[in-house]
């Protein structure tokens, strides 16, 4: 049976074709599959891709299966074709596309609001906490998506070039938080300076909620810009591309990320050609 995640082992998935309008599959990370089964009935329905079963690109859907996964619960993830979503999906969150979540038969749909339900729900210890440490870590990043989506929608020749000049800045203050070292990674007794940041994510070594929201948008940003403006994150900012190439190596974020074709897709209607 055709897998409709790539990338996610055998022992890992196990799949069933409910209809031809969903996906449902049943999710297991490693620590699952050693029997870390508590009973919760959790269900997540992401969008589909332009196949109507793989993951379809929504930096949305991503974030909130990111947690799921690194929280470590037995979840069931459902993409849905929005072209074709089906009654009882229309029934069970009138009017709502996906993401939304079903936890113990509560039919759940503000992302935020699920966010914040996950983490107070699944808590150590036997979940890991997922908020980050340091405020500054939330706030990183934080208009960066909203630069890249008006200057990839912008068709005019005469402000293409201010609306990348300011996607450029937002991605170069994530840079430089991104270089600057957290309190932990100095050296209180040194007099030397730490240098730059040699962290993994955003707050530290691990994922947080703060890359569960960050990372879908800036992949999104790398592939899109790439694809229709020809453009480049900066090879200087070292700090993004040392966050980017961590996340590549993280399952959490590879198993949950659509197909670069499947981003490209989304936007071709969207970006906008320049005149």
């Amino acid at each position: 049976m055709a897998n409709g995640f790539p990338g996610l082992p055998a022992a890992v998935v196990q799949q069933e074709e409910e209809k031809t309008l969903v996906k449902e599959t049943r999710m297991a990370t490693p620590a699952q599959q050693k029997g870390n089964h508590h009973g919760q009935q959790i269900s997540l329905y992401v969008k589909a891709g332009s196949d109507g079963e793989s993951i379809g690109n929504c930096p949305f859907s991503q974030r909130l299966f990111m947690i799921l996964w690194l929280k470590g619960v037995i979840f069931n993830v459902t993409t849905v074709d929005l072209k074709r979503k089906p009654a009882d999906l229309q029934d069970l969150a009138p009017g709502t596309n996906p993401p939304f979540m079903t936890f113990n038969g509560e039919v759940l749909v503000d992302i935020n609001k699920i966010e914040e339900f996950l983490e107070e729900r699944l808590v150590p210890p036997r979940y890991p906490k997922l908020a980050a440490k340091h405020p500054e870590s939330n706030t990183a990043g934080i208009d960066v998506f909203a630069k890249f989506s008006a200057y990839i929608k912008n068709p005019r020749k005469e402000a293409n070039e201010g609306l990348e000049k300011a996607l450029l800045k937002s991605l170069k203050r994530l840079d430089e938080y991104l270089q600057t070292p957290l309190p932990e990674e100095i050296d209180a007794n040194s007099v030397e300076d730490p240098g730059a940041s040699t962290r993994s994510f955003l707050d530290g070594p691990d994922l947080t909620l703060a890359d569960c929201n960050l990372l879908p948008k800036l992949h999104i940003i790398k592939i899109v810009a790439r694809k229709y403006r020809g453009f480049e994150i900066p090879a200087d900012m070292t700090g993004i591309w040392r966050y980017l190439n961590n996340a590549y190596q993280r399952e959490e974020f590879m198993n949950t990320c659509p197909a670069e074709r499947e981003i490209e897709f989304a936007y071709l209607d969207v970006a906008k050609k320049i005149k």
